[in-house]
């Protein structure tokens, strides 16, 4: 089978399966263990070993060869086995060189889980990577790669987007084994309808029945579904063909193909003519299927389908016929794969890549992948930038021969560089281009030649070490300062020149300290002298406001942020008598100013800020940030150490308070009314993500590397979207500093303001907003700040949407509205911020599913014939058959929608 290859990974030998597929071993790997497991019931050769590696931080990688411009089916499985005898269910990322395919989530110990992908290779080989153990150790049973022909699944996104595989059905299956080789010439497995997985193909209309044939099925060409596929279908004897499944990898856009065949004898006077019907996709065409006529005839394939289309984590579809069709729906096959974005990983991996070439044979060089992600080679530090660049190489001690890599100096981003003690020969390149390049060690070498003085002309060296090498020459003036450390002993032939520049640098200097030291004793004074104006005079002018979208902003902000006396704010706050808040950024007490304004006084925590500088950077930033749906800054006051934010007062209240808190008093806030919430609290975010913040942070605040606390983890409920007031009037979130909830370590307001963090904190409120769950540090009612994620996913990815909505609710919402908040916030809370969706596709599903709950509100408020279709349990009937949308709701099969976005 040319272009097939099977790894059983772990074994020992090469064999022939009952299939005929050739599988080899992989002890070619150097990384990792084999272990022998026994499954009851599991016979297959392939599955009875497999390879773990170790749960650390490396990553651990299989490298294949592919064809360049071919297209490919990727398959890995897993079987656990409990292999490790510690019934310890490992989870673990899988990644495909830069680009992370999947999480695997082991949940049971005798059951494989099993993963595809589609690609277009774009070089000689394709690296697969496991990393990232949470759980466990990473480990897998196969590993499988299929080459397809021609233009099979070809799209117009593949150099962007792999296919990552969800759903590969054969309906109408005569037995519960699923289709694959040598019944499909590609070795895709066709799953059976029969095989009843948890949610998965449930929700079968009344009246389905299977239908089968012996007949020879016109395929077109064999890269269709198999033949033996289309020989078997589901027909809706009662006129509906109705499914609900699970997508692995959804919610996002996808390619969805369904394949028909008539493969029943119609009379003259019989018809078969029906129409596929999704939800929330009222705005779509709705074109007639009729098989025969669509296929030019009977026994013969037709494939509508969607390149590109949005679909939910858990799909609703129905086929059923029209008025005038005489015979219900038949469908054979589909088939639906996700877009799943490329990284194109580190723009260093060719550069590096070149390096290891000269070391094939080295351990070190054989750990493949990307050199950066998921996460970089043991012997390297990448930056964070989401392109990273290498920033330092460790090969101290590796045995390396030959001359300094002439690549190396193309590492632009370099900023250590480690090869002593090794026996490289050759001069030293000229590291000119690398302008980041602090520490170069050298040493213990066989280098010769001279100590170049181009080294010197980088501009952030702080440490050259070449000592014990075969250097000659003299070694530059321009080396001999204070502010690098320089080691060249060891070299015999290598002398230091004369001294007289070095003098003349001491003098010019000394000279400049002087001077440095001058201004530094008037400003002093200035400063001092400016300290004593009376608190009334004091005012910190700020920059005015960047431009604003006026649909944004309220009325015209003040320019000046007021400088409060600490004593006032004493007065005010009763000496901080009543705290209504806490958390990472500090503690907040409510106070009321002289003229009755209430505020809400934040004193920062010691280590909030790092200076003078950064406070004052931050308050200017506040100082700019209006929009009607943030509370509003109004000031600052520092003094004795002590640095402190004033904010408006929410005396509203919070939405914790409202929904689970004293202010409850036995009401409730209704589901629309918390989609409001959520929608104007989005609008917030959406402004500090598009509108104004950004421009001003980048344009002033982009040298000030303003780093805040690495170890805070505010509460949601402190500082973030819980401070809403719920008035009816406005929902007025208390984002402080750019942010909300939880904050990734190493969070820079220059570059996070325009990432994804404060997304996964949002997906937390909706969930809190959906359940009427609290989201807090302990343990409350079985669910917490981190594990209301995990409590959450398990109830929808199991559709199990019920379990988690607030029971307060007492039924009064659309259960499609509350399915678009569900697999939105599943979005938002992926593990990766690459994998979550911007605030402006958050806030859109919000406001559409506000959409469909006014309509939802008509319907219920009116006593409609049609309140059952928009009813609690609208699309959750129990008894078998769905009706999803009404007849003017259908969805073309062969329109095609925009391009997918990044996800």
């Amino acid at each position: 089978m040319p272009g097939f290859v099977s790894l059983n990974c772990g074994g020992k030998e090469n064999f022939t399966d009952e299939l005929g597929l050739v599988w080899t071993s992989d002890d070619n790997i150097i990384y990792g263990e084999t272990a022998t497991i026994s499954v009851a019931n599991e016979t297959r050769k392939q599955y009875k070993s497999l390879r773990h590696f170790p749960a650390d931080s490396r990553k651990y990688c299989y490298t294949l060869g592919v064809m360049s411009r071919t297209r490919y089916l990727l398959r890995a499985t897993f079987l656990y086995g409990n292999f490790d005898n510690n019934n310890v269910y490992p989870k673990f990322d899988i990644s495909v060189g830069a680009t992370h395919w999947s999480t695997i989530v082991i949940s049971d110990a005798n059951t494989i889980e099993s993963i595809e992908l589609i690609f277009l290779a774009s070089s000689p080989t394709i690296s697969v990577c496991l990393s990232n153990a949470t759980t466990g150790q990473p480990f897998i049973s196969t590993l499988e790669l299929r080459q397809f022909n021609g233009s099979i699944y070809l799209t117009a996104y593949e150099n962007q987007f792999y296919l990552s595989v969800s759903a590969r059905i054969n309906f109408g299956a005569v037995s519960e084994d699923p289709i694959r080789y040598p019944d499909d010439p590609f070795d895709r497995i066709w799953e059976s309808d029969s095989v009843k997985k948890a949610n998965y193909l449930v929700d079968v209309a009344a009246g389905t029945e299977k239908v089968s044939t012996d007949m020879p099925i016109d395929v077109s060409s064999n890269e269709r579904p198999p033949e033996k596929v289309m020989q078997t279908a589901v027909v809706g004897t009662n006129g509906s063909l109705t499914y609900r499944l699970n997508l692995d990898g959804f919610p996002g856009f996808g390619w969805a193909v369904t394949y028909f065949a008539e493969i029943e004898d119609l009379d003259p006077d019989e018809s078969r003519k029906f129409r596929l019907v999704l939800p929330g996709h009222p705005d779509m065409s709705k074109p007639i299927v009729n098989i025969q006529e669509n296929a030019q005839g009977k026994y013969r394939l037709y494939q509508p389908g969607y390149p590109n289309i949005s679909l939910p984590f858990v799909l609703s579809f129905r086929f059923g016929k029209t008025i005038d069709s005489s015979k219900g729906p038949l469908l054979n096959a589909m088939e639906i794969n996700k877009y799943l974005e490329k990284n194109d990983g580190s723009p260093d991996g060719v550069v590096i890549a070149s390096v290891i070439s000269l070391y094939t044979s080295a351990d070190w060089a054989q750990e493949g992948g990307d050199p950066c992600l998921p996460v970089p080679w043991s012997w390297l530090q990448c930056n964070s930038d989401a392109q990273p660049r290498i920033v330092k190489i460790s090969l101290s001690n590796k045995n390396l021969t030959g001359t300094i890599p002439s690549e190396l100096p193309k590492l632009k981003g370099l900023v250590e560089l480690w090869l002593d003690g090794n026996s490289l020969t050759g001069g030293i390149p000229d590291f000119t281009g690398c302008t980041d390049l602090e520490i170069i060690h050298l040493e213990n070498n066989q280098l010769t030649g001279e100590l170049s003085s181009s080294l010197a002309n980088l501009p952030n060296l702080r440490e050259l070490h070449v000592q014990n090498n075969l250097l000659s020459g003299t070694v530059p003036s321009s080396l001999l300062n204070e502010n690098i450390v320089l080691n060249y002993s060891g070299n015999i032939n290598l002398h230091e020149g004369g001294r007289r520049g070095k003098h003349i640098d001491i003098i010019i200097g000394a000279s400049v300290g002087a001077a440095v030291l001058l201004i530094a004793t008037i400003a002093s004074c200035l400063f001092i002298r400016r300290g004593k104006r009376s608190p009334d005079q004091e005012q910190v002018r700020v920059p005015p406001p960047a431009q604003r979208l006026a649909s944004a902003m309220s009325d015209t902000p003040a320019e000046t942020a007021c400088c409060f006396a600490c004593s006032d704010i004493e007065d005010a706050t009763n000496n901080f008598e009543k705290k209504i808040g806490s958390g990472g950024f500090g503690v907040v007490y409510y106070g009321k100013m002289k003229d009755g304004k209430e505020i809400a006084v934040k004193v920062l925590t010691s280590n909030s800020f790092q200076g003078k500088r950064e406070f004052s950077n931050e308050v200017t930033l506040l100082s700019r940030i209006h929009h009607r749906n943030l509370v509003q800054f109004l000031g600052f006051c520092q003094d004795d150490g002590r640095s402190m934010l004033v904010y408006e007062f929410m005396h509203h209240g919070t939405l914790k308070e409202h929904l689970y808190g004293p202010l409850t008093h036995g009401r409730n806030i209704n589901w629309i009314k918390r989609l409001e919430i959520a929608e104007d609290a989005a609008k917030g975010i959406e402004y500090l993500h598009t509108g104004c913040v950004p421009a001003i942070i980048h344009r002033d605040l982009k040298t000030s590397n303003i780093l805040l606390d690495k170890h805070m983890r505010a509460k949601v409920s402190d500082f973030g979207l819980s401070k809403l007031a719920v008035d009816g009037v406005s929902h007025v979130s208390s984002i402080v500093r750019g942010t909300v909830g939880y904050l990734d370590p190493e969070y820079y307001i220059s570059q996070q303001l325009t990432d994804k963090s404060d997304v996964y904190s949002f997906g937390v409120i909706l969930l809190e907003l959906m359940s009427g769950q609290e989201a807090i540090s302990n343990e409350s009612f079985g669910v917490n700040c981190r594990n209301i994620v995990q409590w959450a996913k398990l109830h929808i990815e199991s559709g199990d949407i019920q379990g988690i909505i607030d029971p307060s609710l007492n039924d009064e919402y659309d259960i499609q509205s509350m399915w678009k908040i569900a697999e939105k916030a599943l979005m938002c809370v992926q593990p990766h911020g690459h994998m979550r969706p911007s605030i402006s596709e958050v806030l859109k599903e919000i406001q559409d599913a506000i959409v469909i709950e006014r309509e939802a509100v008509t319907v219920r408020e009116g006593n409609s014939d049609d309140m059952s279709r928009t009813s609690a349990h609208s699309s959750l009937n129990l008894g078998g058959s769905l009706e999803l949308v009404g007849t003017n709701s259908y969805l073309s099969l062969d329109d095609s929608v925009a391009r997918p976005t990044a996800r």
